[in-house]
């Protein structure tokens, strides 16, 4: 008797979004693009050169109102491990210190630094984010 060659499922395409000390824009990113992209298509991490204590308590606050609780959030070191699986990084400010990974995509997007800005800015930085994850998520067909 012949059995059926089972077929697996492709994992998630794994996205890191990166910036220097993961505690705003690469924290705001992962949130939004793990609530608009279909897990089963892909995934986002984030990741920093320098990552801080904490979220900054203004993106805590600007996330909030948009329903995405980001006071668990635990800043990450970007490392080579972390990212050589990926099928893309987007680095938002790090520039040089973000590790290059032969076959690894990597995307810039020139974001401004949510930290110490006033709830206005934070938010204008925060809905940016979102823009560019969404338009990420349409292209690749994420969502």
């Amino acid at each position: 008797m012949a059995t059926k060659a089972t077929r697996q499922k492709p994992l998630p395409a794994k996205v890191v979004f990166a910036c220097v000390t993961n505690a705003g824009r690469s924290q705001m990113a992962a949130a939004f693009f793990n609530t608009l992209a279909k897990p089963g298509r892909a995934r986002a991490i984030s990741a920093g050169t320098h990552p801080v204590d904490a979220v900054h308590r203004e993106v805590i606050a600007a996330m909030r109102e948009v329903d995405i609780d980001l006071s668990g959030a635990q800043p990450q070191y970007l490392s080579i491990d972390l990212i050589k699986d990926a099928h893309i990084v987007i680095t938002m400010g790090c520039g040089e210190q973000c590790p290059l990974v032969p076959g690894v995509e990597r995307d810039e997007w020139p974001i401004d630094d949510p930290k110490d800005q006033p709830i206005e800015t934070v938010r204008r930085i925060r809905d940016d984010i979102k823009k560019c994850v969404t338009s990420l998520i349409e292209e690749r067909r994420w969502g």
